[in-house]
């Protein structure tokens, strides 16, 4: 009985060391699969560093490419396109406007009454609608038709005595894309983005498609302004505050406009204007630099767009992408580790992952993240611990960090090129005394990435005092506009009037 006592007792602890070298092992290779897993993440947060130093020598290189584009068609990547704008509202406009937006992910119908003081804005019937994704490569008959069908359906809503026969409606139409503009009210479209894939429509003119449309619907309405959104921005931040000279849009897309001296315009000789300066729309989206963090992901995501080796800005800046290249590191991650469980096939679907999500997840403040166990189990990603969620919102930030320092680098090299980041800037010709007389600057601000996402907001304003610095970033003021490029752009048409 001794010598079977001790077998057995022999056994047993055989199987408890078989059992903890198992363990063991298990431990072992999970904390191996962890350990890629946070290397990836220190890969990330090294490919997305953004020292100031390095935003200064993005600053820098803004600034020199939007002189070589106001220099000569062609020599730069910004295309710094002449908009004819150059009698900004002054609040005295009177009578009733309306605006139709055509943006990368909505469009907007709203209705403006003016009474002749900057206090007396009225906007009325806003409507906001998705854009319907089959629009977006279809034809610019079925685009434009839906167009005027959607304002015929607007105005027949009015019923307050406005849409009586015989009224003639001046209508602003925001266009949020690349156009040759040839006066205030026509110009040609240069290429489509965020998205959309009509090539019939690229050197066609888009104010006259829009009125041929609501001619044949029988509207009596005057496509009055074609307006990017970011000069309508810019409109609605002069109205309420004329030291506004920049606008940005960050939404979908992303673009800039400025408001530049004509003798600067070197490309344009002989332009001439009554107040000297004209709004120019950058198209900034185009930007390149080698000082941009670029990394592997950013490098896939362009690789596998509809518009490869083009508009790289923008895909580092722009609601669009962003969500997307979050998307492409938690893919990378669940491929090389299993803490994210079985693999997801939704994962793997370019643009599932959508911006509002990573702001959802990046501000969950919920204790247990649940918002970001919601979030990833309709991505087909469940039952992660807590420590992989916080591992997710941690990707979300150093992302969306690296989009906000970006953004604030873009904006501060449109005030280095006109003189106002208190370092003289780029000023073709003006005065080095007149440069250092630092002077209150606004930038409008609008696009649902910066009005909805606050880490993005609040990342971006920060390097902007970085980059500034204290004393002259006292100097800048960024003011959000709400629905600024519809308003501002009905705003144009009255000032024209």
């Amino acid at each position: 009985m001794g010598k079977v006592a001790v077998a057995f007792a022999a056994a047993a602890v055989v199987a408890a060391c078989s059992v903890a070298a198992v363990m063991v092992r298990r431990r072992v290779k999970s904390r191996r699969k962890w350990r890629s897993v946070v290397e990836i993440l220190k890969e990330l947060e090294e490919g997305c560093d953004t020292p100031v130093g390095r935003l200064r020598q993005v600053v820098d290189a803004m600034a020199v490419e939007m002189h070589a584009g106001l220099a000569s068609e062609g020599g730069s990547k910004l295309k710094m396109l002449l908009t004819f704008v150059h009698e900004l509202p002054k609040g005295t406009e009177k009578g009733t406007y309306y605006a139709l937006h055509l943006g990368g992910t909505y469009f907007r119908i709203l209705r403006v009454h003016l009474g002749g003081e900057r206090s007396y804005l009225d906007v009325q019937d806003v409507e906001r609608h998705p854009i319907p994704s089959h629009l977006m490569n279809s034809t610019s008959e079925v685009l434009f038709n839906f167009l005027a069908f959607s304002l015929e359906r607007f105005i027949e809503k009015e019923g307050d005595g406005s849409s009586s026969q015989g009224v003639k409606r001046e209508l602003a139409f925001t266009f949020s894309f690349p156009v040759k503009h040839s006066s205030i009210s026509s110009g040609v479209l240069i290429k489509w983005t965020k998205g959309f894939e009509i090539s019939e429509m690229v050197g066609r003119d888009i104010a006259e498609c829009l009125q041929v449309a609501l001619n044949t619907r029988g509207l009596d309405m005057h496509v009055a302004a074609l307006v990017n959104d970011t000069v309508g921005a810019l409109s609605l931040g002069y109205y309420h505050d004329p030291d506004t000279v920049v606008a940005v849009v960050f939404g979908t897309g992303s673009n800039a406009c400025y408001l530049e001296r004509t003798d600067a315009i070197i490309k344009s000789q002989g332009l001439l204007t009554t107040s000297g300066s004209m709004v120019v729309n950058m198209e900034w989206g185009n930007f390149w630099s080698s000082h941009l963090p670029r990394t592997s992901y950013d490098i896939d995501l362009d690789a596998e767009s509809s518009n490869s080796n083009d508009m790289g800005f923008e895909k580092m800046i722009a609601g669009m992408y962003l969500g997307d290249i979050v998307r492409r590191v938690i893919l990378r991650m669940s491929q090389e580790s299993d803490i994210f469980g079985p693999s997801s096939s939704l994962l793997s679907e370019p643009y599932v992952l959508r911006t509002n999500l990573v702001s959802a997840m990046h501000e969950d403040d919920t204790p247990e993240l649940q918002e970001v166990a919601r979030i990833l189990k309709d991505l087909g990603v469940s039952e992660v611990p807590l420590k992989v969620r916080k591992l997710v919102v941690k990707v979300c930030d150093v992302v969306t960090r690296r989009v906000g320092r970006l953004a604030a680098a873009g904006i501060a090299g449109i005030l280095k090129k006109i003189g106002r980041d208190g370092s003289g800037g780029i000023t073709s010709g003006r005065s080095r005394s007149e440069n250092q007389m630092q002077r209150r600057t606004v930038v409008a601000v609008e696009g649902g990435l910066y009005m909805n996402y606050t880490m993005f907001r609040e990342y971006m304003e920060e390097a902007l005092v970085e980059i500034l610095g204290e004393e002259v970033s006292q100097y800048v003021v960024v003011k959000a506009m709400e629905d600024g490029s519809s308003i501002g752009s009905a705003l144009l048409v009255a000032s024209s009037q």
